[in-house]
């Protein structure tokens, strides 16, 4: 998980952070830094829920327009080769 980290390294890391912040400000700091994580999850997980459903309804919409047209309303699909000019060649 730590990569070349080995276990000295690690315990090194915690006592500088200890001495820096104090026994009593790291469980604030990592309660902080929970509830932070768990905000951002549930704002993804709504901004992905807000999208899926707008693409739903978007293709439920989309749908029931096409079918209320009658057939003579309805767009027709073009032909690919008439809308493309033919390439120009350049190796003869």
């Amino acid at each position: 998980m730590f990569g070349n980290l080995g276990f000295t390294e690690i315990m090194m890391i915690l006592l500088v952070i200890l001495l820096l912040f104090g026994a009593k400000r790291i469980p604030e700091i990592a309660g902080s830094f929970g509830k932070g994580i768990r905000e951002f999850k549930k704002n993804m997980n709504d901004v992905t829920r807000d999208i899926q459903e707008e693409v739903r309804s978007d293709r439920i919409g989309s749908a029931s327009t096409r079918d209320q047209l009658p057939p003579a309303e309805r767009p027709m699909p073009r032909a690919e080769d008439e809308s493309r000019p033919e390439p120009k060649r350049l190796l003869s």
